[in-house]
């Protein structure tokens, strides 16, 4: 293969507006195309928002409304899969000819999901990953995955797949994905300090994947008048009218641990490197973690893919005139 462009996209969405946030979503990925990007990855919880700073009301036994009214806007500002929001993504994934991976908030029901999606250069939706483990006070806006969304796709870029924010401690889910056989490793985030990048190539260096990892630059204007300020992210200025909120520090990583772009902590960018799949081989080499290097005999992971739903039913098979079976007949002779 070829070696190919790839982005990611460090970027603050329309907060608690889908409509504006698709819009800028399909702006930045015409930016990534011109740059000569087949690949784009764009932050955790793009669309719409990553509730930074925000309790939602919540204290050990108790809630208030204002909380619950919170949750019920943010509920509204989060997309159905499929939807008419994947739609559009699917849509500009095929105007620009680029392999889409974007991070959502995903509406199921009254449960709201991190989750990722995928999409081919021809606006294929390919399918989604959702957060495992929600972080913190994630836990009280988020519901967990499960086993059934840990894909990694072989498209034409290579072998694609996520793993979001704080997963990436997680060393079993990582063993997972390398055995997968991952060759581009997302990692779309909310985590902008300096001690995520050391993070990422460490995993680049363990998985001998090119990690694609990005967070959103994000200012206070990026919010609603009414949003609750957070405090000022990084070295953000306390009298700035504009504060930062989330810092970016966006980055590519190749297979030996080496930054290919990145860290970038100055703004809204369309980070870019040239990736050149023929260099996992080289690098693994002298270490495949779930190859030569593995000791299964001494070590197995058990990974449980099945969907876990809390409703099983089971009953009767419902009859039909064709499942029905035809009572055998018999005649008696008679007298003449």
């Amino acid at each position: 293969m070829k070696p190919f462009v790839a982005a990611v996209i460090q970027a603050a969405p329309v907060a608690f507006d889908v409509a504006r946030t698709l819009v800028k979503l399909r702006d930045l990925a015409a930016d990534a195309a011109r740059a000569g990007a087949r690949l784009a990855v764009f932050p955790e919880a793009f669309v719409s928002v990553y509730p930074r700073g925000l309790d939602f009301g919540v204290r050990v036994g108790s809630r208030t409304p204002a909380g619950r009214e919170m949750f019920r806007r943010y509920h509204e500002a989060s997309i159905d899969v499929p939807g008419p929001a994947v739609d559009a993504i699917a849509e500009a994934a095929a105007d620009h000819g680029l392999h889409l991976v974007v991070g959502v908030i995903e509406r199921d029901g009254a449960t709201l999901y991190c989750s990722v999606l995928f999409f081919g250069p021809d606006g294929t939706y390919l399918g989604e990953r959702r957060k495992l483990v929600p972080t913190a006070a994630e836990r009280v806006i988020w519901g967990r995955g499960d086993g059934s969304t840990l894909p990694v796709y072989d498209t034409s870029v290579g072998k694609l797949g996520a793993v979001i924010c704080w997963e990436n401690y997680m060393p079993l889910l990582r063993t997972a994905m390398y055995a997968r056989g991952i060759e581009l490793y997302c990692a779309p985030t909310a985590d902008g300090r300096p001690s995520w990048i050391p993070s990422m190539q460490h995993i680049a260096l363990e998985g001998r994947c090119f990690v694609l990892s990005c967070n959103q630059f994000a200012r206070r204007s990026d919010y609603p008048d009414d949003y609750p300020l957070p405090a000022p992210a990084g070295d953000s200025d306390s009298d700035d009218l504009d504060p930062v909120i989330s810092t970016g520090g966006s980055a590519i990583v190749g297979p030996y641990g080496d930054l290919l772009a990145g860290p970038d902590y100055q703004g809204e960018r369309v980070l870019t490197a040239e990736l050149d799949l023929d260099e996992l081989v080289r690098a693994k080499m002298d270490f495949d973690v779930v190859g030569h290097y593995a000791r299964p005999d001494v070590f197995q992971l058990h990974v449980d893919e099945r969907p876990q739903t809390t409703v099983v039913r089971r009953g009767p098979a419902i009859e039909t005139p064709e499942t029905l079976e035809t009572p055998e007949t018999t005649e008696t002779p008679t007298d003449p």
